[in-house]
């Protein structure tokens, strides 16, 4: 776990401290899909400033994964740079706004803000490339190295009652 220990830093109101912590990310699994971080450490830089009465953390990380592509299944890479603040208010009762999750026994939790961070900036769809053709749904081939169409596509005879009450329509 990558974590800085908030009680060594000692900080006095107005003061900012700068820390860099190597973290290493677990793969992601989306749609049983693995992507992974290249390479699986990676910096992530936080300020942390200490105001009357709350800490401030500000987190900026720069990540590169790699994994299948969610249309063709070949090689895709997403870059992404991310930043986010958190503030930890100790007066404040757990559950609110002004009381960071990331905070536990005086240890800020990076990793698992950085992992937090990554999965919201990752895209809606990884893709190899954004004009992916993706797979032929009829016969599996890549529709990026040899498109194709087929001309006689047989219906799954389970549809046929569809297909007669589409053709009455």
């Amino acid at each position: 776990m990558s974590a800085i220990d908030l009680r060594r830093l000692r900080l006095r109101p107005g003061e900012v401290r700068r820390e860099r912590v190597d973290v290493e990310l677990d793969p992601f699994v989306l749609g049983g899909q693995r992507y992974e971080a290249s390479p699986a450490a990676f910096p992530v830089e936080v300020d942390i400033t200490q105001a009357s009465g709350a800490t401030v953390f500000d987190l900026r990380l720069h990540a590169h994964l790699t994994g299948p592509c969610m249309r063709c299944l070949g090689f895709a890479e997403v870059e992404l740079d991310a930043r986010a603040r958190e503030v930890h208010d100790l007066d404040a009762r757990p559950g609110e706004d002004l009381r960071s999750d990331y905070v536990a026994d005086g240890l800020l939790e990076v990793d698992a803000w950085a992992r937090d961070q990554i999965a919201l900036g990752l895209p809606e769809q990884i893709l190899c490339r954004p004009d992916c053709a993706g797979l032929c749904p009829v016969c599996g081939k890549d529709l990026n190295v040899d498109p194709h169409e087929h001309a006689d596509v047989e219906l799954d005879p389970r549809w046929a009652a569809l297909e007669e009450l589409r053709d009455r329509l």
